[in-house]
């Protein structure tokens, strides 16, 4: 029996021009995730990322709270969709970012008023009624998810361990694949997705299978105010 285990990357730059970069907090999220690995995977076979920054951050910061010396491989199918493509298609104003936050500023909460907003445009996406508007809509994003799944099992072979830090849109896009929810639900599991969670999927010969799923024990107690969803 193989395991794959899917985590999630540390908090990135909420509000920037550039999210794609861990906050302080997010360092801290994966060593101290790292650390919480030692006695858990006494041996990892195989690191993966996709090729986003904040990926590629976590999986740095959490191998050296872990000590492991391993060279991460870069797989671009588990890279997350374009968050921002989905906002301006939902509100071509936020074509501009500086409109975004300002509209944000005005408003008494914005992290929960962008939430709203993006819960909305990720609606629109999903539902498959504009499709011809998006580079990579949610059938073909599912589909390069489950590929990359594919392809990194057929690299791995049998009874091996990875860790792979890629998005929640990639979790999301697992998972719905793994218990067949349907498309329209799937992205209630997206919104719990804890920063620096672990999602592990187990495989053999008869298939694989969601074990668990945003596991964050490890921020629990002590470490309570290193959990965050964004």
């Amino acid at each position: 029996m193989g395991a794959l285990y899917f985590i999630r990357h540390g908090q990135a730059s909420f509000g920037a021009e550039d999210y794609d970069q861990l906050s302080e907090r997010g360092f801290v999220q994966a060593r101290v995730l790292g650390e919480s690995l030692r006695a858990r995977l006494p041996k990892v076979d195989a690191v993966v990322t996709g090729t986003m920054r904040r990926h590629q951050q976590t999986a740095e910061s959490c191998l050296a709270g872990l000590g492991l010396d391993l060279p991460p491989r870069r797989m671009a199918g588990f890279n997350e969709f374009d968050h921002n493509e989905l906002v301006v298609k939902h509100m071509p104003r936020y074509a501009s970012h500086a409109a975004l936050v300002q509209d944000l500023a005005a408003t008494p909460d914005p992290r929960r008023t962008f939430q709203e907003l993006f819960t909305a445009a990720v609606a629109r996406w999903v539902g498959g009624e504009h499709d011809a508007d998006y580079v990579e809509p949610w059938p073909t994003f599912q589909a390069r998810c489950v590929g990359a799944l594919d392809a990194l099992l057929r690299e791995l072979g049998t009874s091996k361990t990875a860790l792979v830090f890629t998005s929640g849109g990639t979790i999301t896009a697992l998972c719905q694949h793994l218990m067949h929810i349907p498309s329209e639900y799937a992205f209630r599991l997206n919104w719990t997705l804890a920063n620096c969670g672990i999602t592990k999927v187990i495989y053999s010969e008869r298939g694989r299978y969601l074990s668990s799923l945003n596991e964050h024990g490890h921020f629990e107690g002590a470490h309570r105010d290193l959990i965050t969803y964004r």
